[in-house]
């Protein structure tokens, strides 16, 4: 009998053994290389974009086009704008999620803010060009030594004292209250009233288009490649994207997904200058398009993002002075990397 109900009992746990190892094997799914499913976009969600006109905002210009043509994947609001603190002062008091700024006026924001502003991309770097109209162009930092030259105010300052004293160049004047607005001192190369002056693209081009009769300019400098003689290459970047902090972190899916369309826009801009010149002049963001075409090419629009952003931005922002980014560099939080 003994014997009758042990091998009854053995038969039993045979059976019940695979039905057992089934069952857990229900309960805790193997998971394997399954890639997590994505967050469901919130389409309805109105994301409110700043830029500016200018460079800094030719990159945006498919994307506004996308969303006017009901193709953009997420809703978007854009405002273009001709200040940059007004784009500042909208993403303050909130009226902004993302906006375009100059990168200095980017650190300064953050450090204003307590670190409430976010990092996203950068976008242009640099577009500064040294145009003479004398017989013989300078050829390098070196022959500006004992000339005047006459620079917009804040940005352009900032970056072309940074290169003159890297170059230790002695005795040069540089002039930023004469002409503080590009365009103001875009007139005044183009009519030959000076004889030296950075100015930033598509000013150049304009410049070179409109110059008066007997005016004759040469770009003589690229302050770019300048700039890559005497700092790390690829460190001078002018232009860049930020968000609010709170919007990044409430809405990470979506901020990610803006980042996709917008590298696809700028991507577009570069790759196809006619096509995008004409986009650029219909969101407003510039007003010829013939000019808009000729000066893409000597943008250097860019996306830089993660760590290479951080890089480059750090060691821009350390270049520069620091009551123009705020007092001091921002700290790690003020670059964003995505999940």
């Amino acid at each position: 009998m003994k014997k009758l109900l042990s091998l009854i009992l053995a038969l039993l746990l045979l059976v019940a053994l695979p039905l057992l190892s089934a069952c857990n094997k229900d309960e805790t799914p193997d998971n394997g290389d399954q890639t997590p499913t994505p967050p469901a976009l919130d389409t309805n969600l109105e994301i409110r974009v700043w830029t500016l006109n200018g460079t800094t905002g030719f990159g945006m210009a498919p994307l506004i086009n996308s969303d006017k043509e009901g193709t953009a994947a997420l809703n978007y609001t854009f405002t273009v704008e001709t200040a940059a603190t007004n784009v500042r002062d909208a993403l303050i008091n909130g009226t902004a999620d993302i906006g375009a700024l100059p990168t200095n006026l980017a650190s300064a924001l953050y450090n204003s803010t307590n670190g409430e502003i976010v990092l996203l991309a950068l976008n242009t770097r640099g577009v500064l060009y040294l145009v003479s109209k004398t017989a013989v162009a300078p050829t390098s930092l070196a022959d500006l030594s004992g000339k005047t030259v006459y620079v917009p105010a804040q940005n352009p300052t900032f970056i072309t004292k940074a290169l003159i004293d890297k170059a230790q160049v002695a005795n040069v004047t540089l002039d930023n209250t004469t002409y503080a607005e590009p365009a103001a001192l875009q007139a005044a190369v183009a009519q030959g009233l000076v004889d030296y002056a950075v100015l930033p693209e598509p000013m150049v081009t304009i410049a070179k288009s409109s110059a008066a009769e007997g005016v004759s300019l040469t770009v003589a400098l690229d302050l770019t490649a300048e700039w890559n003689k005497h700092f790390t290459e690829g460190s001078l970047v002018q232009g860049c994207v930020v968000a609010r902090k709170a919007f990044v972190e409430a809405h990470p899916a979506e901020v990610a997904k803006f980042l996709e369309e917008y590298e696809d826009s700028l991507t577009y801009v570069v790759e196809h200058p006619e096509e995008a010149s004409a986009m650029i002049v219909d969101a407003g963001i510039f007003a010829k398009a013939p000019v808009a075409k000729v000066a893409i090419p000597k943008c250097n629009l860019c996306f830089v993002t993660g760590e290479a952003m951080k890089t480059a931005m750090a060691e821009f922002l350390a270049a520069m002075p620091a009551a123009s980014i705020g007092g001091k560099l921002p700290g790690d939080s003020f670059y964003y990397v995505s999940n």
